[in-house]
């Protein structure tokens, strides 16, 4: 049947800088086999597919594929559904608050900024095994002094998160040297110069699209933002910068709001609009 799709490009200002998305917003009564084919074919890092609510709170459900596999969450699809949903007549129960259903629970979307920005998800913050260390360490050529601190952070992805000593040293790092799935997923994160219009420079080091990396992760930095809010690091709001080494500028905003959530956005161009047969 004909299902309305939508294609877009989440945390960029310019068009095709970010990371793409593939909505299919018609996506009840599709089979996980066949939302799977599909997300696969469209090679995006995700497809996702919109549907009716479970839950009396939501406004929709999504659910999220990679080429390979279903996500309990991700960021950039959280942001980009809901624009897709948005734009195809979708009005929150709740003015300014959109409430996605997903596989962590429900996320809260807030509109009333001047990005849509997602509230992070819980993350559980773990200290990242001596062995695993030592193996990105090996394989990224990275001394013990290049390396402030580390964690392993899970917020539905699981991320081996690294703290460089400055963003030169994150984007100098090859990431051809790490291979999926010898590795888990590492983030990458080093603090810019306080002029820069960026506070940080991040990168997401697993295949993404034939990409050796993806070029803007949404839950990743929410994890990295929870983890610096719990250990009294992120009191201010913060832009941190992705995909420079792929030729993306993808710009996350980050606000921990006083007392309540830190809030992930960032800007969602919608490219493509039209009809899928699934």
């Amino acid at each position: 049947m004909k299902r309305r799709f939508i294609q877009c490009d989440v945390f960029s200002s310019q068009p095709t800088k970010g990371n793409a998305l593939a909505v299919v917003v018609d996506g009840d009564q599709l089979t996980t086999e066949q939302m799977q084919s599909f997300a696969r074919w469209t090679n995006l890092a995700e497809t996702t597919f919109l549907m009716q609510p479970m839950s009396e709170a939501a406004d929709y459900k999504v659910r999220i594929f990679t080429p390979a596999r279903e996500m309990l969450f991700a960021g950039h699809p959280t942001l980009g559904s809901c624009i897709a949903w948005l734009e195809s007549g979708g009005v929150p129960k709740t003015p300014g608050t959109v409430r996605q259903e997903c596989g962590v629970g429900i996320v809260e979307i807030d509109l009333t900024g001047k990005f849509p920005a997602f509230a992070a998800p819980p993350t559980e913050i773990r200290p990242m095994r001596r062995a695993e260390l030592d193996r990105i360490s090996d394989a990224l050529s990275l001394r013990a002094d290049e390396i402030r601190v580390t964690a392993e952070l899970d917020n539905g992805p699981v991320w081996q998160v690294l703290e460089m000593d400055s963003a030169e040293r994150v984007l100098a790092l090859d990431s051809s040297k790490v291979k999926w799935p010898e590795f888990k997923a590492i983030g990458l994160i080093g603090r810019r110069e306080k002029s820069d219009e960026t506070d940080y420079e991040v990168r997401m080091l697993a295949p993404s699209s034939g990409m050796s990396e993806d070029p803007i992760t949404g839950s990743l930095n929410a994890a990295i933002a929870c983890w610096f809010r719990k250990t009294g690091r992120l009191t201010d709001p913060v832009t941190v910068a992705q995909g420079t080494k792929i030729g993306r500028t993808g710009r996350i905003f980050i606000n921990p709001v006083e007392d309540g959530p830190i809030l992930i956005g960032g800007d969602v161009n919608i490219l493509v609009r039209g009809e899928v047969h699934l």
